[in-house]
């Protein structure tokens, strides 16, 4: 096994701290100490902290595409793609409960940075792709469904961050469960109508 790069440790450290204790809250220094290197070492790999703050939030949709990758490729029909969006969830959720879950990390930390952070743009990114996953998916299932196709899938976004928040306040994914069998119900009355159903409320 090669050894591990200043880069991937600084990188691995700040996962940790800024997910368990947040930005702000976490200097250097304590980076660094967690990473077991030299503070030039942080600085020879990223401009600034708010550049490592990226990095940190760049890994994380990295790690939320694999695993909703992983989903996706077990997924045939549109109705179990939708399912294995809420189950990328709940994978990711699964990898911080050994930190201590408290959530969504891209969301964590964006609202922490100012307006015009290149990081919140990385969170916005992530956001908006499963929306258009939802929009492709929900077409596919009922392409007759016309405006009620955006009005459903933004139904399914609320319900599935909506989920993530409170589950990052109760500690542990149940929220996110409720949600995927709730976005399940959704789905089925879909595959049982010529025309969307209204949103479920």
């Amino acid at each position: 096994m090669g050894k591990v790069s200043a880069r991937e440790r600084l990188l691995k450290a700040a996962a940790e701290l800024f997910y368990t204790e947040g930005v702000g809250a976490t200097g250097i220094d304590v980076i660094t100490a967690h990473a077991g290197v030299a503070k030039m070492s942080l600085y020879n790999n990223f401009s600034s902290k708010a550049d490592l703050v990226n990095g940190y939030l760049q890994n994380r949709l990295v790690e939320w595409h694999a695993l909703l990758a992983l989903r996706l490729d077990k997924a045939k029909t549109p109705d179990e793609r939708i399912l294995a969006v809420f189950d990328s969830y709940l994978d990711h959720a699964g990898l911080a409960f050994t930190w201590g879950f408290r959530g969504c990390g891209l969301l964590n930390a964006a609202a922490e940075l100012p307006v015009g952070d290149p990081g919140r743009a990385t969170v916005a990114f992530q956001k908006e792709e499963v929306d258009r996953l939802f929009m492709q998916y929900l077409t596919e299932i009922n392409p007759n469904a016309g405006p009620l196709i955006e009005e459903t899938a933004q139904h399914l976004s609320f319900l599935l961050e909506g989920a993530m928040a409170r589950a990052g306040l109760d500690g542990h994914d149940g929220r996110l469960r409720t949600a995927r069998r709730i976005a399940a119900s959704i789905l089925e009355q879909l595959s049982c109508s010529n025309v969307s159903p209204q949103p479920v409320l």
